[in-house]
């Protein structure tokens, strides 16, 4: 490969909660116990060196000695425009962008436009634990839908389960996590259009989340939820961001899609009332270098290494962890693996579990937070020999201990 995605990062003491945050005074992740170094597999960052055009376009700015007020770059907004027509096959005119500090805050934005506090709003489960936080803080109430499994463990929407939600509590918004985070769903056309056909049925706004939308195994392809017909287009509000894409959340900056000319001035304006969110002139230039020739060719290796570390996960799972199982994801560098059959055969609660891998450095996220009860979270965004080596250690320490 012409990137670099094999070496090991040291990130402790460089501003990465990912390890600085294990074994914090306070905190819910506690230190490994001797002999054991910490593998961050829990916070959905990455364990790889940026494509070198972010790092070269900040430096050129940094060089500039004065950092005042400024005006967003031509540079910018192209660039997002070529990088969603090369990408999504998306045809996007400035004015349709807005900025957003982050994809949540974009979120509660919309949210703000279309809802009264304590309205319903649909969201599938399991669920992201930032769209919990986000809605409950903004006073509204959440409504899930489950997701289920089909026969080859396929996470589906049950398409009857979300009318009779709509209905039975009067939503009219709704969020769409496209690909789909916890469980890694790369949603196929006709499912956007049957989700959108109800939304349109009912009335109901659409707030799509596609941060994720970058990440995608070898195989699948991402469906741009604004794509499936002109009602769909006009009735959504699109985030994205390069900050999952390019590990890039530390410099803060997301943006929205949004071709509805009433939706996109009600949510520039809501967004503005707070004088918060505002761009970072480092941010911009970030995103400039990461959405370059150079950042494409690196997204592509990205999914090629993501691809090699979930099929080596899954398949080690598959063979060695008995009583746990894993729907393979399709997009996203997160895995959900269910623990509940392996929890039942060995009398151990999930607390145990979690303490199990956290004891010899595998710092995995409880599940329990996205509504799977005897799920995992993990992150396969590292080099795979950490990765192998954290399967040698759960396989020795806690699932065949």
């Amino acid at each position: 490969m012409k990137y670099d995605f094999t070496s090991i990062l040291d990130r402790k003491g460089k501003d990465a909660i990912a390890v600085d945050l294990v074994g914090a005074p306070g905190a819910p992740y506690p230190a490994p116990r001797e002999g054991f170094d910490v593998i961050p597999m829990w916070v959905a960052d990455m364990n790889f060196p940026v494509v070198p055009t972010i790092q070269e376009a900040m430096i050129g700015r940094a060089k500039l000695p004065t950092f005042g007020y400024f005006m967003p770059r031509q540079e910018y907004t192209q660039a997002i425009i070529d990088w969603q027509r090369d990408h999504n096959g998306a045809e996007v005119a400035p004015e349709n962008i807005g900025y957003e500090n982050g994809v949540l805050g974009g979120v509660a934005t919309a949210l703000s436009v279309l809802c009264s506090k304590g309205d319903n709003v649909l969201v599938h489960s399991p669920t992201y634990v930032g769209f919990t936080g986000t809605l409950t803080n903004n006073g509204y109430h959440i409504i899930h839908s489950a997701l289920v499994q089909d026969e080859q463990g396929i996470w589906r929407m049950d398409f009857e389960d979300m009318e009779k939600k709509i209905v039975e509590n009067k939503i009219h918004a709704a969020i769409f996590c496209s690909p789909h985070n916890p469980t890694g769903r790369v949603w196929e056309r006709w499912e956007i259009e049957k989700a959108m056909e109800l939304y349109k049925k009912h009335d109901v706004w659409v707030i799509s989340d596609e941060i994720w939308s970058d990440i995608i195994l070898e195989g699948y392809k991402h469906i741009p939820t604004q794509s499936v017909s002109e009602d769909a287009k006009m009735r959504t509000a699109a985030m994205y961001a390069p900050s999952k894409t390019f590990n890039l959340a530390g410099l803060v900056g997301s943006y929205h899609i949004i071709y509805n000319k009433w939706l996109n001035e009600r949510c520039l304006k809501e967004s503005s009332l707070g004088h918060y969110n505002s761009m970072n002139v480092m941010s911009m230039y970030a995103l400039i270098g990461a959405f370059s020739p150079a950042g494409n060719e690196w997204v592509k290796e990205l999914n090629e290494t993501i691809t090699g570390n979930v099929n080596f996960a899954c398949d080690y799972i598959e063979k060695h962890f008995d009583g746990v199982t894993v729907s393979r994801p399709q997009g996203t560098y997160m895995l959900f693996i269910d623990c509940g059959q392996w929890l039942k055969k060995h009398g151990k609660t999930m607390d145990e579990l979690m303490k199990a891998g956290w004891d010899v450095g595998v710092v995995w996220q409880d599940g329990r937070a996205f509504h799977g009860q005897t799920h995992i979270r993990l992150n396969l965004a590292l080099p795979l020999s950490r990765v192998q080596e954290a399967f040698d250690r759960l396989d020795k320490y806690v699932f065949n201990a």
